[in-house]
């Protein structure tokens, strides 16, 4: 779809009548779902992409894994856009277009709107009714803000609702989301990121650190059992959506870090040998075989730069916390 064919998001969701905000919708067809789904279950070793994670459900289980004690992540980065706001606002440029790639929690945009008043904002979510309620919260919240929200899978090559003229571009890609791409993923990631924004453009971007493996397994595998339900709510979805059958209870939520790879590995487990239907295929699982989920991987600081470096970028600034759980990096194009 052309985000030429942009619309006006006609729900009771917004106030239509407020002009700041725009929806534009490029989202993945539901043919293009199937097929990932049935190609990634098909392999010797199966697995479902992450961003299945983020329907409306999904979402909501997200927000509560991010209020979790376990779950340092989100209330650590936070913490540092709180801290160094002012100084992040001074080498991204205020008073321009912000892109924030996966419209996470509305603390941390709130904190980086107030600290760089940008002319436009532009979140950036595959979860269409998770971004239209943020998007509509931060309307509210920012009188003078233009939103322009685009529903569109960013781990693709995608679109934005941009003229030619609109630079220089600043992007704000936090939660350490890059660490849900492998190595070579994330790179190419970074390389479309880098065309999109353009000589002069800057990229703000959180990056989860190395640190113990039991602190690490401590948050994706919390005691109340809420990642786990995360993790499971994949195949709920895939049961509404591509007329699975998956019996939730016959599979269990496994997380690991895998010290190989400097990465914790998600993985729904099952309980027994089983067949099950998705999408009008047939799928064995022997018990204990996996649907590897999810990977988030962990960086050293100088790691990360080599990496953004090869994509283009040149490491300006870093922040960390007081313990060095979590890096919040200022990257610019030349």
């Amino acid at each position: 779809m052309s985000l030429a064919m942009a619309r006006r998001f006609e729900s009771d969701t917004f106030d239509q009548s407020d002009s700041r905000l725009e929806f534009f919708d490029d989202h993945p067809a539901v043919a293009d779902v199937r097929a990932e789904v049935l190609e990634g279950l098909g392999r010797a070793h199966k697995t479902l992409p992450p961003k299945l994670f983020y329907d409306a459900r999904g979402s909501q289980l997200f927000d509560a894994i991010t209020e979790l004690p376990e779950y340092y992540p989100t209330r650590t980065e936070i913490t540092i856009l709180r801290e160094h706001g002012d100084a992040m606002a001074d080498l991204l440029g205020r008073g321009q277009v912000l892109i924030e790639l996966g419209s996470g929690s509305s603390l941390k945009i709130q904190t980086l709107l107030a600290a760089l008043q940008p002319r436009l904002y532009m979140p950036v979510d595959i979860s269409r009714e998770h971004l239209l309620a943020s998007a509509r919260a931060l309307c509210e919240r920012f009188p003078a803000l233009a939103v322009h929200a685009v529903c569109a899978d960013y781990s693709a090559p995608f679109r934005l609702p941009l003229g030619p003229d609109e630079g220089p571009l600043a992007a704000f890609f936090p939660g350490s989301s890059i660490g849900n791409f492998e190595p070579e993923e994330a790179l190419a990631l970074l390389r479309r990121v880098a065309e999109r924004l353009g000589p002069g453009g800057r990229l703000l971007i959180g990056v989860d650190l190395r640190k113990s493996s039991e602190r690490l397994e401590a948050a994706y595998n919390d005691a109340q059992g809420v990642t786990a339900a995360f993790n499971l709510n994949l195949l709920h979805r895939l049961n509404r959506e591509l007329g699975a059958n998956f019996v939730l209870d016959d599979f269990s939520h496994h997380a690991f870090f895998n010290a190989e790879h400097s990465r914790i590995e998600m993985h729904l487990v099952s309980r027994r040998d089983q067949e099950v239907r998705v999408a009008g295929e047939r799928f064995r699982f022997r018990a204990g075989e996996t649907i590897h989920t999810e990977n988030s991987c962990k960086y050293g600081i100088e790691d990360f730069h080599a990496l953004a470096a090869r994509a283009g970028f040149v490491p300006e600034r870093v922040w960390t916390d007081a313990e060095d759980l979590f890096s919040v990096h200022a990257l610019r194009l030349d």
